[in-house]
This record gives C-alpha cells, structure tokens and sequence, in this order.
C-alpha cells in the first residue's frame, strides 16, 4: 500500500514515543487528557513503516532494499 521509509531505530522510536502519549488518556484528569489521542498518529506510523511526511518532504531513513528509493 505505502512505501517504506522508515528505518528500524525510527520505527521503534514512534512506537515508543505513541504508546507513551496514548498513556495520558489513563494519567492525565480533565479534558487534557484526550490530548494523548495524537499518539495514534506516531504509534501507527511506526508499525506501518511508511510516514505521510517523508514522502512529502523526500527523507528516507530505511537501509534495506525493500524501501522506497
């Protein structure tokens, strides 16, 4: 569907980093809270492998010849 364009150490970083702000749901009182929901966006980038923005801004952090080139 999309092109890889995402390295590994970058994939797990956003996967990381979307659990982590998907946490404040259960954390954060009040209606800040539902300011973690932006996590969605870094958790599923990070297991797809393939970010909107690098394709827009023409980064590729993927090594493998599997990736988009």
């Amino acid at each position: 569907m999309f092109a890889k364009n995402m390295g590994t150490v970058d994939r797990a970083v956003r996967v990381v980093l979307g659990i982590a702000m998907l946490s404040a749901l259960f954390v954060v009182e009040g209606p800040a809270r539902f300011a973690g929901l932006v996590g969605i966006i870094p958790l599923l980038t990070g297991v797809v492998g393939s970010c909107p923005l690098y394709t827009l801004l023409g980064l590729n952090t993927c090594p493998g010849r599997n990736c988009a080139r």
